[in-house]
């Protein structure tokens, strides 16, 4: 498990919006007094990577772990990546809005408040399917915790992915199909990652 414990608000102002990471906004987006730079290709993956990492509060031995097996995957390698982060129990929970930030939805996890199919379900990392259904387990506090995220949701009215179906009165939410790249929750031009960790990959290319 990943859990970044440092200031957020540096990392938004560095990297840009991270919805995953907090829903808190800093006043001074960018300061004035630094003049930006153009970046190369390999600054441009690496602030990509850096995003990802954050938004999805990953480690970078587990991103690349991602990223080994979208390359061996049939497909094109950059949205294979992505959909095998939005499908991350964690990410769905956030998506679904019964979390209100990936950490808050990997907590949840962790503590043992949800079900998937019926069933506890306690590793973040678990890869959703098409016809899963998760819900909150019949305790009290873990209706408590997720209605109060449901209702900040709703009322911040954020836009449901096309992919998931949610049941507010329910605590539950529906997997409908895998995700696809018009609906992934972080602006992100995935080739520039790619071709960042293309050395570290490229014994996995079969061709």
């Amino acid at each position: 498990m990943s859990r970044y414990r440092g200031p957020r608000f540096k990392k938004i102002r560095r990297l840009g919006k991270l919805p995953g990471l907090t829903t808190r906004i800093p006043k001074n987006k960018t300061r004035p007094f630094r003049k930006k730079r153009e970046k190369n290709y390999y600054q441009s993956g690496l602030h990509e990577k850096q995003r990802i990492r954050f938004h999805y509060g990953l480690t970078e031995r587990q991103l690349l772990q991602y990223v080994r097996i979208a390359v061996k995957a049939k497909g094109i390698t950059g949205q294979v990546l992505l959909q095998l982060l939005e499908m991350r129990l964690d990410n769905t929970l956030f998506r679904l809005g019964m979390a209100s930030t990936i950490p808050q939805a990997r907590q949840l996890v962790n503590h043992r408040h949800i079900l998937v199919n019926g069933r506890m379900v306690d590793i973040p990392s678990y890869r959703c399917k098409p016809r899963d259904i998760i819900t909150a387990r019949e305790k009290e506090k873990s209706r408590t915790l997720i209605q109060n995220y449901l209702e900040s949701s709703l009322r911040k009215k954020k836009k449901l992915p096309d992919h998931l179906t949610r049941y507010p009165l329910q605590y539950k939410g529906l997997v409908n199909q895998i995700i696809d790249r018009e609906s992934v929750g972080l602006k992100i031009e995935e080739l520039l990652l790619v071709g960042y960790y293309s050395r570290q990959t490229k014994k996995y290319l079969v061709r």
